[in-house]
């Protein structure tokens, strides 16, 4: 019996020792086996990783706790049927894959002032405002965006989006609308749901967890 539980509490102890070994080496890593990914901003490979320092706090930006409602009101986990949500592995797992695939655009949908403060390696700015007719976005205009930056088709007055990419888009967080009223204006134009990923979580989480930012 204490054979049996030596050799036990030695395979554990071998077990542990690797995982310490690289906490020590790389103490704050994104997942459990991801320290960091790089990924294309503005064509230049950015690595994202979570801040190193142990006593690093929440930044200011995102440090407020209590926001008017409305229009901060918390967002549903489930925004419209079909509208997968995303977590941060998720988020960076497109992220990475939107680097190299030109069908997978990450959208920041927050209005220049915010992305001027950081934003997510890898995203471009299309403000909220810019797909919203209730803003002053003429049709005309939502059009081009939607044939240009998202790879639409209109024909005979018709949108198609078989070659339309797939959006993954933010804003501040889950009290945040500026991302949920972007999808729904492109759920309204008849962006396909199953195309269309929401990042909750928006920059108060990422910023949160310690995760790289850039500024324009």
């Amino acid at each position: 019996m204490k054979k049996s539980l030596v050799a036990g509490l030695a395979l554990a102890v071998s077990a542990v020792l690797p995982i310490s070994a690289v906490a020590a080496d790389k103490p704050v890593g994104i997942t459990f086996d991801t320290f960091e990914v790089t990924v294309k901003h503005n064509g230049k490979d950015v690595v994202i990783k979570r801040d190193q320092n142990p006593d690093a706090v929440v930044v200011d930006a995102f440090a407020k706790t209590s926001r008017a409602c409305p229009p901060f009101c918390i967002q549903p986990i489930t925004l419209a049927p079909g509208v997968e949500t995303l977590g941060e592995a998720e988020m960076i797992d497109y992220l990475v894959k939107a680097s190299t695939d030109d069908s997978i655009l990450i959208i920041d949908s927050r209005t220049p002032n915010w992305v001027e403060r950081g934003t997510i390696p890898g995203a471009k700015n299309l403000p909220w405002t810019d797909l919203s007719t209730a803003k002053g976005a003429d049709p005309l205009s939502i059009g081009e965006i939607l044939v240009d930056e998202f790879g639409a088709e209109e024909f005979d007055g018709l949108w198609k989006f078989g070659n339309a990419k797939t959006l993954v888009l933010f804003c501040n967080g889950m009290w945040c609308g500026q991302s949920p009223t972007n999808i729904k204006s492109l759920l309204d134009f008849g962006y396909p749901a199953h195309k269309i990923k929401w990042y909750r979580g928006g920059m108060q989480n990422w910023s949160n967890l310690g995760l790289t930012t850039v500024k324009p």
